[in-house]
């Protein structure tokens, strides 16, 4: 009897994600644990593992299928002594990937051959010339293909991808390619009925541009949070100074380990830390529950090329701040390659959103649903504060917390702000 793939989960949030590309064709034989799709999510590309051994039956989505819901059956898998029909000029075709708005060219012709009659080159292949791939390469069909068409060598490139391959992102390809084939019309994203999308004005120049699955998925999140969520707000400004100076000492003793501290990474600390102060904050609404959490785990905002996404650092409350510096250089990295798991992404008690660097003086952030608290932090400004009973210059940052006013009462929120803005302005109990 014939097994039903079906679209996972690829995360808590995820209800439809882009069959990209089949790494498989019918009758192929797989085994439990081969890579047998790539599916692109609001986070990344991922790609399907198999989770028994058999041969693929039929593939019932095609390649290049946007908004697919989770659950939905992709493709069907028989056992190995099972008779399967595979029509021959039906074969399961992996569809080829091209830039964004360029004209439809011929697809060269793949000739594999071995690596004793593949001269290395690193030439441009020319449109129309048959591509020459190293059978031996350990690559995904995907890499292979990219690598031959932009005239890539294969040699030398470290691999990120399951079981040691390589990978789209390993190529440093920018992700401008979209599969040929015409998928079907996807659903709009649902808005109020007072809130009728207008057309652009009249005689204006404009361009129009079709929304990734990441952008969507932001527009619909947020809408509901703020249609659904009681948001309040409260600000706290900090006096940055003591923070810089134990800042600057501080990286002159990592330095001979090849870190670097970051202020944000010290205001991640300091939110872990406030939010096991004040239990009351790090809490979740739950209709009639209310989940306190007993671990500070903080999604830090990253942006990226069409959206932002919010990998999270778990435990940051026990983390030291070079544990903080590593993993969050580290997950910021994965986040803007595309590499992120659902595990890196998941879950987080809290988050904290930085645009400081840009020389934004204040932010009221929406919250991420189901967390109950964001941190916006604007960027540090000299003026007149008073210092050591007198009034001097100091660099002073704006915090805004938003609440969720289920969860989180007026109170609480304000102890939390106040936590938050005492270990900034002592800060020697961060690394305490």
């Amino acid at each position: 009897m014939a097994t039903e793939l079906k679209m996972p989960a690829l995360s808590p949030t995820m209800e439809k994600g882009n069959l990209a590309r089949w790494l498989v064709s019918v009758g192929d034989s797989i085994k439990a644990g081969d890579m047998i799709a790539e599916i692109e999510t609001d986070k990344a590309t991922m790609e399907f593992e198999a989770a028994d051994d058999g041969r693929i039956a039929e593939l019932v989505i095609p390649a290049g299928t946007e908004d697919v819901a989770v659950g939905t059956v992709i493709a069907r898998l028989a056992s190995e002594d099972e008779g399967i029909a595979v029509p021959v000029a039906a074969k399961a075709e992996l569809v080829t990937e091209t830039a964004v708005a360029a004209p439809a060219v011929r697809e060269p012709e793949v000739v594999v051959k071995t690596p004793a009659s593949v001269p290395q080159t690193s030439a441009p292949i020319q449109a129309g010339a048959p591509l020459e791939l190293d059978a031996n390469a350990k690559a995904t069909p995907l890499a292979r293909r990219i690598a031959a068409a932009k005239g890539i060598s294969l040699a030398g490139i470290t691999a990120s991808g399951p079981r040691g391959k390589i990978v789209k992102s390993d190529l440093g390809i920018p992700s401008l390619i979209r599969p040929i084939a015409a998928p079907p019309a996807a659903a709009p994203i649902t808005v109020p009925a007072a809130s009728a999308i207008a057309p652009p004005p009249a005689g204006v120049p404009v361009e129009t541009v079709r929304l990734t699955g990441m952008r969507k998925t932001i527009a619909r999140r947020l809408s509901e949070s703020k249609q659904t969520v009681p948001h309040f707000y409260l600000t706290a400004r900090c006096n940055l100074d003591p923070l810089f100076k134990l800042r600057g000492e501080l990286n002159a003793g990592l330095e001979h380990r090849g870190i670097k501290l970051s202020v944000n990474d010290m205001l991640i600390k300091a939110m872990a830390l406030a939010l096991i102060e004040v239990p009351d904050a790090n809490v979740q609404f739950a209709g009639d529950e209310l989940h306190r959490f007993g671990r500070a785990d903080i999604a830090m905002a990253v942006a990226i090329d069409g959206g932002l996404v919010t990998p999270v650092i778990k435990g940051a409350d026990t983390l030291s701040l070079s544990g903080i510096a590593t993993t969050a250089k580290a997950l910021a990295s994965k986040a803007r390659e595309g590499k992120l798991t659902p595990e890196d992404y998941q879950g987080g008690t809290a988050s904290i959103s930085n645009l400081g660097m840009f020389g934004i003086d204040e932010m009221f952030p929406v919250i991420n649903p189901p967390q109950a608290l964001i941190l916006g932090i604007g960027a540090g400004i000299e003026q007149p504060w008073q210092v050591d009973g007198a009034i001097g210059l100091a660099t002073i940052m704006a915090a805004t917390g938003s609440f969720d006013h289920r969860a989180i009462d007026g109170a609480v929120a304000a102890q939390f702000m106040a936590a938050f803005r005492e270990l900034l302005e002592v800060p020697l109990r961060i690394v305490g």
